[in-house]
């Protein structure tokens, strides 16, 4: 993947989950700041996730643990667990929420 596609498929992403978010009936809050989009829970905790450009990776740090998301296959997939982007983003986003979070993409 060269840059220009890297850049399509990242911020793609981050669109979706704003309008993912925007679809929830859950009181979230995001800002997203480019490369960053920062996603505020009513416990003050936050999920945020990021673009590591030069690596080609997506990384989400959660109020648990930390995550680096490599594209292969069509899905981005952690680089450690091998968890799918948007199963470990509803699962974390669950957590944090104390409800069951899912986000439509």
């Amino acid at each position: 993947m060269n840059d220009v596609e890297y850049d399509e498929l990242t911020d793609s992403v981050l669109l979706a989950v704003e309008e993912a978010i925007e679809k929830l009936d859950l009181d979230l809050d995001y800002e997203n700041h480019g490369s960053l989009l920062s996603i505020a829970f009513p416990d003050g905790s936050k999920i945020i996730i990021n673009k590591q450009a030069p690596l080609h990776q997506l990384w989400v740090a959660t109020k648990f643990n930390g995550h680096h998301f490599e594209y292969q296959d069509g899905q981005w997939i952690d680089n450690r667990s091998g968890s799918e982007f948007w199963q470990l983003l509803n699962d974390s986003a669950s957590k944090q929420a104390g409800v069951s979070v899912v986000f439509e993409h």
